[in-house]
C-alpha cells in the first residue's frame, strides 16, 4: 500500500471531522466515520507509521471490533503472537495470572502484532472510502476559533500551512496533545511511582516459555514475546534512570540476568544504553473532555500506564464510542453546533467510568510493583498465606481479571447502522 495515496496536500481543506493524530484512535474513529459516509481528513505528522510503538498488544475486545469491520482476516495475515495465557514467575515460582482461554470464541488470547502493520491495514480500508482523506507530514499545533467556537484545526506541512475547516475537530494526538493545549485543556495527574526502560534481546537459542513478568530479588522486568525476539521493559524507580547509565551497561545486562535467567545469554545484544528507551509512566485524565466543536480522545483524554496492556484499546473503543455517537447526530441534524457539542459531552459520559476504573486498577498494580521491587514478593517455598492466596484466591480472581483485560470495563462494538456497506 501507498500511504501517499488519496492524501491532499493543499492549503485549505473543509470536512466535516478533521482528526489531528494517525495512532490507534484517530485512525479508527477516521475509519468509521469514512465507513459511516461522513467526511472525515486525519492530520499525522509523520511520512509513514514505521516506528517503534511500545504498545503492540490487541486485545479480544479490539479484535471483535475488526471482525465487526470485515477486517479479522487481514489483521490475522499480519505477523504476530498470540498469548492465551499470562505468566508470571515471582522468586522462581510460575503462577498463571491471567487465562484468556475462558472468554467466549473466537479470540481466546492477546494478539502481539506490529502497530504500524495494524495502522496500515486500517488506513488501507480507509482510503477505500472516497469520504476519508489521509494527510502525512501534518503537524496539527492549533486550533480555528471563530465566535467562541472551534472550527477547523491548524497544522503545518512541508508545502506550508495548512488550514482545515470542520464542524468538530477530534485531538488524537497522544499524551503531549498539541491540539489539547491549544484548547487550554490540562489533565490531572495521578502520580506514578516507576518508570520502565524498553529495549529488545533475541529469543534465547534454549526454548523459553512465554512469560509475561519475572519478579526476582526486588527487581521487576515485563517480557513480551514476538517473532524472533523479546520486547523488555524493567520497572524502575521513577527519576532513577541515571543511576543505571552511572552504573555502565553491564550492571544493567547484569541486572536483566538475575531478573530473568533464561536470558543471560542474550543480554549481551544490548550494547549500550542507546539501545534503552526510557518511558516516563503517566497516568492522568482530562476533567472535560470537551469544549465546544472538539473533543479530546484517547491518550489526549485520558494517559494510560503500560500495566495490563490496555492503551491501545481503550484508546479505539473511544473512536468507536465517538463514531456510535456523533455518526447519528451528524446524520440527523448535519453540523448543528448543539446537537454536536451534546454528542461530545455524551461521549464523555459514556468513557469517563471504565477509564476511571482502569486506571485506578492500574495504580493498585503500581504500588504492587512498586512493593515487588522493594522486597520479597513470594517466598520460595511460600508459606501458608502465600499457598492459601495461590489455590484458593488466584483461581477465583483469574476469570475476573481475564475479562478485564481482554475487553476493559465497558466494551464497545460498533451500534447496528453506523457501517455503510464496503466500498
Amino acid at each position: 500500500m501507498e500511504l501517499t495515496e488519496g492524501t491532499l496536500m493543499a492549503q485549505q481543506l473543509d470536512t466535516t471531522v478533521c482528526i489531528a493524530g494517525g495512532g490507534p484512535a484517530g485512525i479508527m474513529a477516521g475509519l468509521i466515520l469514512a465507513r459511516a459516509g461522513i467526511d472525515v481528513v486525519v492530520l499525522e505528522k509523520h511520512a509513514d507509521f514505521l516506528r517503534d510503538f511500545r504498545g503492540d498488544t490487541v486485545h479480544p475486545s479490539t479484535l471483535n471490533l475488526l471482525d465487526q469491520l470485515g477486517l479479522g482476516e487481514a489483521a490475522a495475515k499480519i505477523d504476530h503472537s498470540e498469548l492465551s495465557v499470562l505468566d508470571a514467575v515471582i522468586d522462581g515460582i510460575r503462577l498463571r495470572a491471567v487465562d484468556f482461554t475462558i472468554l467466549p470464541a473466537p479470540h481466546r488470547y492477546v494478539t502481539l502484532m506490529p502497530q504500524w502493520d495494524l495502522l496500515n491495514m486500517l488506513v488501507e480500508e480507509a482510503q477505500r472510502q472516497t469520504s476519508f482523506r489521509l494527510v502525512l507530514e501534518a503537524t496539527a499545533h492549533s486550533e480555528i476559533q471563530e465566535n467562541g467556537r472551534v472550527v477547523g484545526i491548524e497544522a503545518t506541512t512541508p508545502d506550508g500551512p495548512l488550514r482545515v475547516n470542520a464542524a468538530l475537530s477530534v485531538a488524537a494526538d497522544g499524551r503531549a496533545s498539541a491540539v489539547r493545549d491549544a484548547l487550554g485543556l490540562v489533565p490531572a495527574d495521578y502520580g506514578v511511582p516507576i518508570d520502565v526502560l524498553w529495549f529488545r534481546v533475541p529469543r534465547p537459542t534454549k526454548p523459553m516459555r512465554d512469560t509475561l513478568a519475572n519478579i526476582r530479588g526486588g527487581s521487576a522486568l515485563v517480557t513480551i514475546p514476538r517473532p524472533g525476539y523479546f520486547q523488555c521493559g524493567l520497572l524502575i524507580r521513577k527519576g532513577s534512570f541515571p543511576e543505571f547509565q552511572k552504573a555502565g551497561i553491564e550492571a544493567f545486562r547484569n541486572k536483566i540476568a538475575a531478573t530473568a535467567p533464561r536470558l543471560r545469554d542474550v543480554t549481551h545484544e544490548i550494547a549500550s544504553f542507546d539501545d534503552v528507551k526510557l518511558l516516563s509512566v503517566q497516568i492522568n485524565r482530562l476533567p472535560e473532555w470537551s469544549v465546544p466543536g472538539a473533543i479530546c480522545i484517547g491518550d489526549a483524554a485520558h494517559a494510560m500506564s503500560p500495566a495490563f496492556g490496555v492503551g491501545i484499546n481503550y484508546a479505539i473503543q473511544d473512536a468507536v464510542a465517538l463514531a456510535n455517537t456523533l455518526v447519528p447526530v451528524l446524520r440527523k441534524k448535519g453540523t448543528d453546533a448543539a446537537a454536536i457539542d451534546a454528542a461530545c459531552a455524551a461521549v464523555q459520559r459514556r468513557r469517563t467510568l471504565p477509564t476511571v476504573l482502569m486506571q485506578r486498577m492500574q495504580r493498585v498494580a503500581h504500588r504492587l510493583i512498586n512493593r515487588a521491587t522493594s522486597g520479597v514478593v513470594l517466598h520460595n517455598p511460600p508459606r501458608l498465606r502465600e499457598r492459601f492466596v495461590i489455590a484458593v484466591v488466584l483461581p477465583r480472581v483469574r476469570p475476573i481479571l481475564a475479562r478485564i483485560v481482554g475487553y476493559g470495563f465497558r466494551p464497545e462494538r460498533i451500534a447496528p447502522g453506523i457501517l455503510k456497506p464496503r466500498a
